[in-house]
């Protein structure tokens, strides 16, 4: 499936407060017309202020995203979900035994765990931004810039 576009991807991690918001807004701003795109957590965290700062440096708004667990989805057919942490990688994987769904795992480091000023905690969500943006390229093909 590598460099194909699924019909339907998850980007799931522990809050869907930081990494599976940021991923799937960067997902569905480049490949959003040809394919569903969720986010969720395995709990329900809270909007995260630098995640959204970030974000609308590279002209994408989350300021409105509320986080949901993955008990909340309406949609549970989804063509691969992508892990971001290993506790979402372990829930994703149990999901398996009763769906036919592929799992990747994608680790990617928690913002939140870099203390510091307030401009090396931004250092951080934007290097998590980076990566992220930096994966989905690799795994779907070029992105488009958001303007």
């Amino acid at each position: 499936m590598n460099g194909e576009i699924p019909g339907a991807v998850l980007f799931a991690c522990t809050e869907n407060a930081i990494r599976s918001p940021m991923a799937s807004a960067i997902y569905k701003a480049s490949f959003g017309k040809n394919s569903y795109v969720q986010s969720a957590g395995i709990r329900r965290g809270e909007i995260n202020p630098f995640m959204v700062e970030v974000t609308k440096e590279i002209g994408l708004d989350l300021s409105h995203h509320k986080p949901q667990t993955l008990a909340d989805l309406q949609d549970s057919l989804f063509d691969i979900i992508i892990t971001l942490s290993p506790e979402a990688h372990h829930q994703a994987m149990e999901l398996t035994r009763t769906m036919a769904v592929d799992v990747e795992y994608w680790p990617v480091m928690d913002p939140t765990l870099i203390d510091g000023n307030r401009e090396q905690r931004l250092a951080a969500y934007r290097d998590c931004r980076d990566i992220l943006s930096k994966k989905i390229e690799k795994r779907f093909g070029p992105l488009v810039k958001a303007s």
